[in-house]
C-alpha cells in the first residue's frame, strides 16, 4: 500500500498534512495512556517490534503495484492484536518512514497520505474490536470470524481511502475508476490471507502464555478487558 507519488500534490496535499497530523495526534493520546497503564519500557519494545515487523511486511515480504498503489500483505490487525493500538501505530509510522528514507524516497512526499491510509483504519479497528470483542474474550481465544472482521475492516478501510486519494487527487474519470477497481479486486485477495496469519499468530502467543515474554505484549492479548 503505497500512493503512487503524484496522485495526490499541489495545494491539495494540504488535505493529507491535515489528516496525517489528526492522526498522530490521537496516536500520541493512546500512547500517553499506553505508557500509564504499563511503563515507558515496555511500550518503546512493544513500538520497536511494530516498527521491525512493519518495515519486513513492506520491504521483504512480495509486494507488487496495481493501479494507483501496490498490494503489500500489511497485518496490521496482527501488529494490533499483539502490540496493542499505540505501538502498532507508531510502528507503522516509523517503519513507513524508514523504508522511504532508506529504500524508496521516490515515496517521502506521499508519506502523509499513506501514513493517513494505515493509521486511520487501525484505530477503526481498535474501536469495532472494544464493541465487537466480548470483554470476557482474550485476543488469543478469538475466533476465525472475529479476527476476519477485524481483517475485512482494517484492509477495506485501506482500499476506501486508496480510493479516496486518487479520486481526490486525479478526479473521477474512467481512468481512475480503473485504476481503484483493479486495485481493490486485488487487495482484497490479502483479506483472505489476513486472518489466517492472525490466527497462527495467536495460536503461538497462546502457548507463550504465562512464560517469560508474555510482558512483552498487549495486555489485551491475554486478559479480558
Amino acid at each position: 500500500m503505497h500512493i503512487e507519488p503524484g496522485i495526490v500534490d499541489g495545494a491539495k496535499m494540504t488535505f493529507a498534512y491535515a489528516t496525517a497530523t489528526a492522526a498522530a495526534g490521537y496516536g500520541a493520546k493512546r500512547a500517553l495512556a499506553d505508557i500509564d497503564r504499563s511503563s515507558l519500557a515496555t511500550f518503546a519494545l512493544r513500538t520497536v517490534l511494530a516498527t521491525i515487523g512493519t518495515f519486513v511486511f513492506f520491504e521483504v515480504l512480495p509486494h507488487f503495484p496495481v493501479g494507483v498503489s501496490e498490494v503489500h500483505l500489511i497485518l496490521g490487525t496482527t501488529l494490533f492484536l499483539l502490540l496493542g493500538t499505540a505501538p502498532a501505530a507508531l510502528g507503522l509510522a516509523l517503519g513507513l518512514l524508514v523504508q522511504g528514507l532508506f529504500f524508496a524516497p521516490t515515496d517521502l512526499p506521499m508519506y502523509a497520505v499513506n501514513v493517513t491510509t494505515l493509521l486511520v483504519p487501525l484505530f477503526a479497528i481498535s474501536a469495532l474490536a472494544r464493541r465487537a470483542v466480548p470483554v470476557t474474550r482474550a485476543f488469543v481465544d478469538l475466533r476465525y470470524r472475529d479476527v476476519l472482521k477485524l481483517s475485512l475492516a482494517y484492509q477495506g478501510g485501506v482500499v476506501a481511502w486508496v480510493a479516496f486519494w486518487a479520486f481526490y487527487g486525479q478526479g473521477v474519470t474512467a481512468g481512475s475508476l480503473h485504476a481503484v477497481s483493479t486495485f481493490g479486486a486485488s487487495y482484497m485477495l490479502v483479506v483472505l490471507i489476513e486472518p489466517l496469519v492472525d490466527l497462527a499468530v495467536l495460536a503461538g502467543a497462546k502457548a507463550l502464555r504465562g512464560g517469560p515474554v508474555a510482558g512483552i505484549f498487549a495486555d489485551r492479548l491475554y486478559r479480558a478487558a
